[in-house]
């Protein structure tokens, strides 16, 4: 079966959907999304959008925020170009009528680990999930836009796919995308002359992350098989406080409660966050992680507590109802009364598709936005809710560019050969795709996480190069099922980890290493760079 439309997303989070508001207005969209059309990182998203609009606040003080955080390596372009559109895209959001927490009729402002000032704009702590139930609403009553749930994109379409030599002696181009259809078991080919990647991120890569299932690097590892360079996937921000034992997902205390005035104390009660950075438990969250690792190593313990006991609980439950009504009614905790165990986890990829200003990946017709996309924006280290922001400005930049060539070049789509599944067969050995995923996941935590070296990378990448082979070869003979599809991803995006790990020969921000502890910006103030083309 073939799809045809004027722009595919592939997607549906803040990203995904805002782009496809802004472009059913001038065509036709099509809208995948691998599970439901709520599933996704922005759902996940307690915090809010930092934007600059209170009287007390300013553009170069955000800017200088997110620069220090980002340890050098944030593009000032980028940076600005978020900032200062911040406040106009948040009007979008209300526009799209997003209900953001007021009071006294303004906006109500939080802070986070990073900022000088109170800027993030949020709904109580349940920020994501506001933004979404709004788009979405938004998406189902627009004619233009047909959004298909429970499609999981295979592989984007290319001259490769044309029987064009890799690479083309010309640029690549996208032209769509091959998806399952996981209700009926079929592949559809799904065509478009902009194609816009909105697939989030690759939490699911480690053993403990803050991300929900579907997380599994599917854009990532689908542009880097096409061609497009991919930068920075060494910088993974792990959330210093995810609520220890939770399960998986593991249930995140939002940053905001640090904001709020909640402290750190190791299990004996000491306040030890002063001890590594004079911001204490508000430092940005490379430190605050490392500095927990550090202390749970040190003690042998396995968690740290977050203590919000000194706080007026009235005002806990009226700023965090979700994060109480969580932790008392599945958790058995009362967040007032007992101090929070917490331990970090995989949160947040702050490499990716390297895209311009404008969203435009290296492949043509190809744009990316959100978490899966490598804009410059955050660096090193992602500022606390920079990242619904990032989204949301950069979508509409990549909407604004794609407007400008979609009805020009529809009629230049070539004939697209359907999917091929000559040679394959029906296998009976899924036991390998759990037991490879785990070991994945496993080996990623225990080699790859906050603290590395030399000596564990380099176990990971040969384990990872065997496991990637064999993933490889099962994929090719056997016909394409759901779970193959993530697992084939996420062992492209481990290895595109640890790639850019061994490369980068310094600590900075999110990538720490004991072989070489300190920051070398005579060698290493740039971004890592990797391409298949060039691997």
């Amino acid at each position: 079966m073939e799809v045809r439309s004027d722009f595919l997303i592939i997607g549906s989070g803040i990203a995904g959907l805002s782009f496809a508001l802004k472009a059913a207005a001038i065509g036709p969209v099509s809208l995948i999304t691998k599970k439901q059309r709520t599933d996704s990182n922005t759902n996940y998203a307690q915090g809010g959008i930092a934007a600059v609009v209170s009287p007390e606040d300013t553009f170069e003080l955000h800017i200088r925020d997110t620069l220090e955080a980002g340890v050098g390596l944030c593009h000032r372009d980028a940076v600005e170009l978020v900032v200062r559109e911040g406040p106009e895209r948040l009007q979008d959001l209300i526009r799209f009528g997003v209900e953001f927490t007021r009071r006294g009729g303004t906006l109500d402002l939080a802070r986070e680990g990073g900022h000088s000032r109170n800027r993030i704009a949020h709904a109580h702590d349940r920020s994501g999930w506001e933004i979404e139930r709004a788009l979405l609403a938004q998406v189902a009553a627009h004619p233009n836009i047909s959004v298909f749930e429970n499609h999981l994109a295979i592989d984007l379409i290319t001259e490769h796919h044309l029987g064009v030599p890799t690479p083309p002696p010309g640029p690549i181009h996208c032209w769509g995308a091959y998806a399952l259809d996981v209700e009926n078991n079929a592949v559809k080919s799904f065509l478009a002359p902009v194609t816009v990647l909105c697939t989030g991120g690759a939490g699911q890569v480690y053993l403990h992350t803050t991300n929900p299932p579907i997380a599994t690097g599917d854009g990532v590892a689908m542009a880097y098989r096409a061609g497009a360079v991919i930068a920075n996937m060494e910088f993974i921000q792990f959330h210093p406080t995810s609520l220890y034992n939770s399960g998986s997902p593991a249930f995140l205390i939002s940053e905001a409660v640090r904001g709020f005035g909640a402290v750190l104390r190791t299990i004996d009660g000491e306040e030890f966050m002063q001890r590594y950075d004079p911001r204490g438990s508000l430092a940005p969250r490379d430190i605050v992680a490392r500095a927990i690792d550090t202390e749970l190593k040190k003690r042998g313990d396995e968690h740290v507590f977050l203590d919000l006991r000194h706080l007026a609980a009235d005002q806990i439950r009226e700023r965090f109802p979700h994060i109480y009504d969580m932790c008392l009614t599945k958790y058995k905790l009362d967040v007032t009364r007992e101090m929070i165990p917490v331990v970090p986890a995989a949160h947040y990829s702050c490499g990716g598709v390297l895209t311009d200003l404008r969203g435009r990946t290296t492949i043509e017709r190809l744009y990316a936005c959100g978490e899966v996309a490598m804009t410059g924006v955050h660096g090193a280290n992602r500022l606390a809710s920079n990242s619904l922001l990032e989204a949301i400005v950069f979508s509409h930049h990549a909407f604004r560019d794609a407007a400008e060539h979609s009805g020009r070049i529809r009629s230049d789509l070539p004939s697209i050969p359907p999917w091929d599944e000559s040679g394959t067969f029906d296998a009976e050995e899924w036991v390998l795709i759990g037991h490879d995923k785990k070991e994945i996941q496993q080996m990623m935590w225990d080699y790859v996480g906050i603290v590395r070296s030399d000596r564990k990378l380099e176990r990971a990448r040969l384990r990872l190069e065997l496991i990637s082979g064999e993933i490889e070869d099962f994929y090719k003979r056997t016909k394409v099922v759901e779970g193959l599809i993530e697992l084939r991803n996420l062992a492209t995006v481990a290895r595109l980890i640890v790639h850019c790990a061994i490369a980068r020969k310094e600590s900075r921000g999110l990538h720490y290493t004991t072989d070489y502890p300190n920051r070398d910006d005579e060698h290493w103030l740039r971004d890592t760079i990797i391409s298949s083309l060039n691997a």
